[in-house]
């Protein structure tokens, strides 16, 4: 699994752009998100990555942020008629912040202007990933703007957990009781063994 490129950016498009890392020029696919934030060709950059293998492809898809990708797979792995193509399609036309704020308020309408996305699909969206979201949400700050430090462990703690297997709301909580016992000062790392310790 190739989960993320650091090299030269080569080429940028809206929607593709080619890296080149020690020599070799990988081709990824990106969202409008992401390119709004490359630096100029010529330049360094580093991609989060997803690799898609399909029976006649290998397709990278890359983000500049871990939320970006975090919503992708979201929408791949867990909306069912969801693929890569209207992933990127709706990361490309909402931001990841108002994306969630959408998804946890059911503003199906909002979600169905996207490209790709009609309204049973919004609909479908809202009802698949409401509860997925809600948890991580509330210590998100809507509108890009940067989160407390405290809030920002909390929240890497949750998606560490929920990479390993916790649902959303139990990641939540077991995070919660982790930094109680543990204290604010906590680096991530001690939270994430302490709530795996608490769920064993």
């Amino acid at each position: 699994m190739i989960t993320s490129l650091h090299g030269k950016l080569i080429k940028s498009l809206p929607t593709q752009v080619v890296v080149e890392v020690h020599g070799i020029g990988y081709e990824v696919l990106i969202p409008l998100s992401s390119f709004d934030k490359l630096p100029a060709p010529g330049e360094e950059v580093r991609l989060l990555t997803h690799l898609a293998v399909r029976e006649d492809a290998h397709v990278l898809y890359g983000f500049i942020t871990s939320n970006e990708r975090e919503l992708f797979r979201l929408l791949i792995n867990t909306v069912s008629g969801i693929g890569p193509k209207i992933a990127l399609n709706i990361l490309s036309g909402i931001n990841a912040a108002a994306f969630r704020t959408a998804v946890t308020s059911g503003d199906v309408k909002s979600l169905s202007q996207v490209s790709g996305v009609g309204k049973k699909t919004a609909e479908r969206i809202v009802v698949e990933l409401r509860d997925k979201l809600g948890a991580v949400t509330s210590d998100i700050a809507v509108g890009g703007q940067p989160m407390p430090a405290n809030d920002q462990k909390l929240h890497d703690a949750v998606l560490a957990l929920g990479a390993l297997g916790f649902k959303p709301n139990d990641a939540h909580d077991a995070v919660r009781a982790a930094i109680a016992v543990l204290g604010p000062q906590a680096a991530v790392e001690q939270i994430v063994r302490a709530a795996l310790k608490k769920g064993a």
